[in-house]
């Protein structure tokens, strides 16, 4: 284990108070406390008797209630030293009392994965306990509480798959072995790094990776904006957008006036607009498909008070990866009554070969669809270009705002004045035709106003 952590130290090490649920003590196993389990297994009593004495736990996990930086929350906790953290009935059975307990109390979930995957010696009966798992995840969050993993080492099989990837923010210590196949039965030429903390990072399946002195403050921070923040959610209320940072531009007196100053290299950045609005943030990472798109940030943050979701584009033509990064967020935010706050800022789409591989129309509309469909408000304040679909599909309806120094257009004017079979020299002239600058975009009701600049 390259942690080295029992269940216990993993428990003290992110709790201020943790509260053992009585039944986690308890040993009610349908076999009896020698029996063989379901299957018979030779000797398997005597391994699970092994294992206790050892650990001094009689299974794999144990859960309670814990207060983590001021947040209550139910805490499952895995000891990798009783026969590798592995699942079995009695593990399928403490787990469902967890999740069950967390819906009962109105608490989010929290555990703290280390678990080479399903118990050999209980065969499909263990197995299938990834279904029980599943099932109890799925009604907590159709109960609108938030779930987090962090991943120990290993976190692998059955317990990476439900647990960990199916958790709402994905959390690893460094270093930790993450995957659903484990180390001996990869394929022997497969490449390490793919079933690494860092690799998974890398391909957009977790979050963030902690180290151990800072899981505690960001655990703590996750939990207050997952749950609303100090003054709890208000999902009928919009969020006001940001005012425009920087400058003090009139208003453009040309469409390739307002093209140019949105393309201006010294203009303020999504990263510039959010450090500004929020008073601590933090951010999701990765599509949760085997991509990232740093043009794309994605997360929550706390202002005022007040939670807000937030997905920015950074100046870039947005990847397949960021839209689906983007949809993620503005579902997780809808199914736990946070507002939404978009900041549109992209040339357009991303167009190569490599983007149409991985789907760029299919998560382009995905976008759409989620914010057609959320429940909660969602603002937009477009800060840079907004080019095309790319741009709109971030776009709220009814409640778009721009900056003074933007465009939002149906195309970028280059390419407009080629689609037309005019001559370059004429893009000028075609950006003005589109009426792309801020206030003709008002002129025509496709936002309701100009934001006034920061003081």
């Amino acid at each position: 284990m390259a942690d080295g952590l029992t269940a216990r130290e993993a428990t003290a090490l992110v709790t201020d108070v943790f509260e053992e649920h009585p039944a986690s003590a308890d040993d009610p196993s349908a076999d009896g406390p020698l029996g063989d389990g379901p299957l018979g297994w030779d000797g398997y009593a005597q391994s699970r008797a092994r294992a206790a004495a050892r650990t001094g736990e009689r299974e794999s996990v144990v859960w309670g209630t814990a207060d983590i930086g001021g947040r209550r929350a139910v805490l499952v906790s895995f000891e990798f030293r009783f026969l590798g953290g592995s699942l079995g009935r009695r593990t399928g059975e403490l787990l469902e009392g967890a999740y069950a307990h967390a819906r009962a109390e109105r608490l989010p979930l929290v555990s703290l994965v280390a678990t080479g995957g399903s118990r050999m010696q209980e065969g499909m009966v263990a197995l299938s306990q990834l279904q029980r798992v599943a099932r109890a995840s799925a009604l907590t969050r159709a109960a609108g509480l938030p779930q987090l993993a962090v991943l120990r080492d290993p976190a692998t099989g059955g317990g990476w798959a439900t647990l960990g990837a199916g958790a709402d923010v994905v959390l690893a210590l460094p270093g930790a072995q993450v995957g659903f196949a484990g180390s001996r039965v990869r394929p022997p030429d497969a490449d390490p790094s793919a079933y690494t903390a860092e690799g998974q990072l890398a391909a957009g399946q977790i979050d963030a990776i902690v180290p151990p002195d800072r899981l505690r403050p960001a655990l703590s921070l996750w939990l207050r904006l997952l749950m609303g923040g100090a003054a709890g959610p208000v999902p009928g209320v919009p969020v006001p957008p940001p005012l425009a940072l920087d400058g003090a531009y009139g208003a453009a007196a040309t469409g390739w006036e307002a093209v140019r100053r949105a393309r201006a290299p010294h203009r303020p950045r999504a990263g510039a607009y959010l450090d500004a609005w929020f008073d601590e943030r933090a951010d999701l990472h990765g599509d949760r498909c085997g991509g990232t798109d740093p043009g794309m940030i994605c997360g929550f943050g706390l202002r005022e008070g007040r939670v807000v979701a937030y997905a920015a584009q950074a100046g870039t033509a947005t990847r397949p990866a960021g839209y689906r990064t983007a949809s993620r967020l503005i579902r997780l935010a809808d199914r736990l009554g946070i507002p939404v706050l978009t900041l549109v800022d992209t040339p357009g789409a991303a167009n190569d070969a490599e983007a149409e591989r991985t789907g760029a129309g299919a998560a382009i509309a995905d976008v759409f669809a989620a914010v057609a469909s959320v429940r909660v408000p969602v603002t937009t304040l477009v800060i840079g270009e907004g080019g095309s679909g790319g741009a709109l599909a971030l776009a709220a309806p009814a409640n778009t705002w721009v900056t003074p120094d933007s465009y939002f257009s149906v195309i970028a004017p280059e390419l407009a004045a080629a689609i037309l079979k005019r001559d370059p020299s004429e893009t000028p002239a075609t950006a003005d035709q589109l009426r792309l600058r801020p206030r003709d975009l008002v002129e025509l009701g496709l936002v309701r106003g100009i934001v006034a600049r920061a003081e």
